[in-house]
Order: C-alpha cells, then sequence, then structure tokens
C-alpha cells in the first residue's frame, strides 16, 4: 500500500521520534486533529488523512447506513487500506513508536486498525468510539497501550458500549485506560489532558 494512499497532511517533527496518527470525526477533514495531535505531542510526525467516503458531503473514514450501523464490508476494506497507509509511512519513516488518535468516526477507524493489525501501533486514544458489535481481534492486543474517553451523556455513544469495548479490550490482554466526562459527544478538557498524560508516558526506544 502506497504512503499517499489517502490524501493527507503531515507535520514534521523530530528525525526518529514517534509517528502519530491522527483521524477526524465525520464532517470534517485532515486539519481537524493537526494542532491538538502536536499540543499532545511535541516531537513526534503527525500524520492525518482524510476520509475517502463522502456521506452526503461529509467526510468519514467508511460507510453507514444508519446512527450506529455500519456497512460491515466498506468497514473492511477500509480499515485493510488503512492497515497498508499507516504501514508505508512506518516502513519509511522508522519511527521510535507508532501512535494513533481519532475522535469518533476517526476512532472507529482506529479502534477497527487496533483488531486487524494489533502489532502495527504501540498506543492508541479513542475519543468517543462506537463499537456497535463484537470485535474479531486478528492476534493479541497483549502490550498494547489504549486510552478511550467517553461522556457519559452521549447520545452517539452509549456508555454501556464504551464499557462493553473496554471489557473486550481487557479480555484481550491490552492495558486500557476511560477517562469520562458527565457530558455528551463533545471533546472536553479532561479527555485533552488525559491524552497528554497517556502519550507522553508511551516508552520511546533508547530513552
Amino acid at each position: 500500500m502506497s504512503k499517499d494512499a489517502y490524501i493527507h497532511k503531515v507535520l514534521p517533527g523530530s528525525p526518529g521520534s514517534a509517528l502519530l496518527f491522527v483521524f477526524h470525526g465525520t464532517g470534517a477533514d485532515e486539519s481537524q486533529l493537526l494542532s491538538l495531535g502536536r499540543d499532545l505531542a511535541p516531537q513526534a510526525t503527525i500524520i492525518s488523512p482524510r476520509g475517502d467516503v463522502s456521506e452526503h458531503g461529509a467526510g468519514r473514514f467508511f460507510r453507514r447506513t444508519g446512527e450506529g450501523v455500519y456497512d460491515m464490508g466498506d468497514l473492511a476494506r477500509a480499515t485493510d487500506k488503512m492497515v497498508g497507509f499507516i504501514r508505508a509511512h512506518v516502513e519509511a519513516a522508522k519511527p521510535s513508536s507508532v501512535l494513533g488518535l481519532g475522535y469518533s468516526n476517526g476512532a472507529n477507524i482506529l479502534a477497527s486498525v487496533v483488531f486487524a493489525a494489533p502489532p502495527l501501533l504501540d498506543a492508541a486514544v479513542l475519543m468517543h468510539p462506537l463499537i456497535p458489535f463484537e470485535p474479531q481481534v486478528h492476534g493479541s492486543l497483549a502490550g498494547r497501550r489504549i486510552l478511550v474517553t467517553a461522556g457519559r451523556r452521549d447520545p452517539i455513544c452509549p456508555p454501556n458500549l464504551t464499557s462493553r469495548l473496554e471489557a473486550y479490550l481487557r479480555a484481550d490482554g491490552a492495558d486500557v485506560t476511560v477517562e469520562w466526562h458527565d457530558g455528551g459527544h463533545e471533546v472536553q478538557s479532561n479527555e485533552i489532558e488525559a491524552a497528554r498524560r497517556f502519550l507522553s508516558a508511551t516508552p520511546v526506544e533508547g530513552a
């Protein structure tokens, strides 16, 4: 798979530093999380792909037929394509670590990549993911660090599904942290601070 499989933006970091892939939410584009990525991981190279699916003009990473009703065939297509995209960048950069951060639809495609290729990312931040199906993990998540952030009144990502996702991840060996706030689908400051702590704690080779 090509490094140019997706339209994307890159913010260069320090040579040999981490790669941080960021994945936008529905209706946004590759610019949405660039500045957040730089704020959270100042030394990393930030790579932000643009979703290749349009839902009535709103960019997404895979198709759906309704809120929380995914086109599973298209999710599989998108996951394979994204795994190849990430792998191509990793092979070219040979980074100290590989990190991911996604919000909403971006968190969903990132989670699907984690399920499909557990060794590919060292750590992932899933902000308001909605996984309405039982994940089939191809391998083991042992040694993978995952932060899930969520709202207790999120109308799009119900708390019970967040808790179910946490249980799935833990059962497969992942080191999971969950950060809640009392609001809805919006990202609040405690989530950002939790992500900052989480990413800064990721071990770096040679450190």
